[in-house]
Formats: structure tokens, sequence, C-alpha cells
């Protein structure tokens, strides 16, 4: 796909994802920025991606990938395509282990110029109570230390795309992103991982 028309495609993806999740979003001690930065959030819907990366602005958005699901969107001619559209780094989750683990390759993808966006909940869950991170988040913030860790959280969307749904049901959804966090020096994996998910939960509870 031309550039161009990869511009012209993701536009438009962009705003259908913003009008059928009737998306508004807030910035809380964080504003839009173009450095390089790993969106992570919690995860209820196979459109989360989609509507997080719609939700930035345009020149956020163009540098700014998110890391989905293979199994999901390899699926059929539609959704290879809008993977493709909005830059998506598609990760094997059924073949993630210690020798193949695809924190390297995210980080190989994002160079020194692109950000992430990602779910350490790994599946979906739809429950009030966020799962356990996964170990990604904090691989990645102890490789690359200077990239902002920017906490989002993403109210409604479960609802939009119910689990076993194809198409999406029109509803109001809200993305408030909050402020970044870091590694600490001599933060354990564990401590880095809770206080993550706590940032998370703290934007939650700002939206009850």
């Amino acid at each position: 796909m031309k550039s161009a028309d990869k511009e012209i495609a993701g536009t438009f993806l962009a705003t259908l994802a913003r009008i059928m999740s009737g998306v508004s979003v807030r910035w809380i001690d964080c504003e839009p920025d173009t450095c390089q930065r790993v969106y992570f959030a919690n995860h209820t819907s196979h459109l989360d991606a989609l509507v997080l990366w719609s939700a930035l602005p345009r020149r956020v958005r163009n540098l700014t990938k998110p890391v989905a699901a293979k199994d999901y969107w390899e699926q059929g001619a539609v959704r290879r395509y809008i993977a493709r559209v909005f830059d998506a780094l598609l990760i094997d989750r059924k073949n993630i282990k210690v020798h193949s683990n695809p924190v390297n390759m995210l980080l190989d993808a994002i160079g020194q110029t692109h950000s992430l966006i990602v779910f350490p909940e790994g599946g979906r869950n739809t429950s009030e109570q966020m799962q356990e991170f996964k170990s990604g988040l904090y691989y990645l913030c102890k490789k690359r230390p200077d990239i902002e860790a920017v906490p989002a959280y993403i109210d409604n969307m479960n609802r939009i795309l119910p689990r076993g749904e194809f198409l999406p049901v029109p509803l109001l959804t809200c993305i408030t992103f909050g402020p970044p966090i870091w590694l600490e020096e001599g933060e354990t994996k564990h401590m880095f991982l809770s206080r993550a998910r706590g940032a998370i939960e703290a934007l939650k509870e700002r939206e009850d």
C-alpha cells in the first residue's frame, strides 16, 4: 500500500472508529505528544486497539503502532486490511516463549521514532476487575527507560463489541489518558506492574 493511500485510508478508518464508538477523550496531567511512548490500557474488546489509536491526534497517531492479536486480525481479508492501515504489530499469543519473546521485535519496529499501544492483561477481560499484567510492559520499560509509559482507561468498549459478536453496537465510550510513569531504579517487575495496573485503576475511579 502506497504511503499516500495509507494516509487517506487511515484517516477514514480513524474517523469511522470514532463515529462507531462515540469516543470522547480526556487527558489528565498529560498532553498529546509525538515523543516516544508506550500507551498501556485495559482490554475488554477486539476493537480496543483501533479505537484507542483513532482517539489520538493525527500527528501522534501516525507515529503509533498498536500491538494486536495475530489470531484475530489475520482472520479474513477485511481484518487483515484494517490491521495494515492502522499499522498494527501482530503478536502470536499462543506461541510466546522465553526464546521467542516479542519485546525485541516490538522495540525494533518502533526504533527511535514510533510509539506503541499495548494491553498488559493479554487477553480480553470482561469482568469488573482487571487481570494481573503480563511481563511485557515491564521489559519494554526496562530496555527503553527513556520511553514514557502512559496509562489509559477505556470505558464501555465491551458493550460496543460484545464477546462473540462481529458487528459493533453504536454506544458511547470514553478514553482517559493519565500521567506517564517510568520504571524506577531498583523497582522489581512485580512492583512496577502493580503500580502500572494501579495507574489505570485510578483513572477508572475518576470515571465512576
